[in-house]
């Protein structure tokens, strides 16, 4: 499932699992942050909900990463033939977050939980059986090795010619 959520005057897509980096934003690292303004929300074989202009019941859960900032951008004003030039240049303070859970009336949008106990009640079970097959003797191969074979100038011209 993915989602487009709008922060700063900008929009992400954005699913579980995904780092972004958005405009600054308060928290601190390692605390868990609720953006509201989803505007779309979709995948999961199920029909996309398109907000007017978001979508009602919908919430991105991210965690606040670090707050980092941008590369660098220069800034150049010129005016031509009144000798006007001004050199700037700004970085802009960002937070990298974690998309952690989309959720959608208030349900997760990740698998429950009972299924990954399942899944990994059954792992073990299929490692013993992979483990068991590979520790079965196999027979020897035995690889003869060939005396090098002398070369001789004349065998050579003649696949030459």
């Amino acid at each position: 499932m993915y989602a487009i959520v709008e922060t700063g005057g900008k929009q992400y897509r954005v699913k579980p699992g995904d780092t972004v980096a958005v405009e600054r934003l308060t928290g601190e690292p390692g605390e868990s942050l609720d953006l509201d303004r989803v505007l779309l929300v979709a995948g999961n074989g199920d029909e996309a909900r398109v907000g007017s202009p978001g979508v009602e019941g919908a919430v991105v859960r991210a965690e606040v990463v670090e707050h980092i900032r941008g590369e660098k951008i220069i800034v150049f004003r010129y005016k031509s033939k009144v000798r006007y030039r001004r050199k700037t240049g700004h970085r802009q303070s960002l937070t990298r977050l974690r998309i952690t859970d989309i959720l959608l009336d208030g349900e997760s949008s990740l698998t429950p939980p009972v299924e990954v106990a399942e899944l990994e009640s059954a792992a073990p079970a299929r490692r013993r059986r992979a483990s068991a097959a590979s520790t079965a003797e196999e027979p020897a191969t035995v690889v003869e090795e060939s005396a090098p074979k002398e070369e001789t100038g004349t065998a050579e011209a003649e696949q030459e010619a």
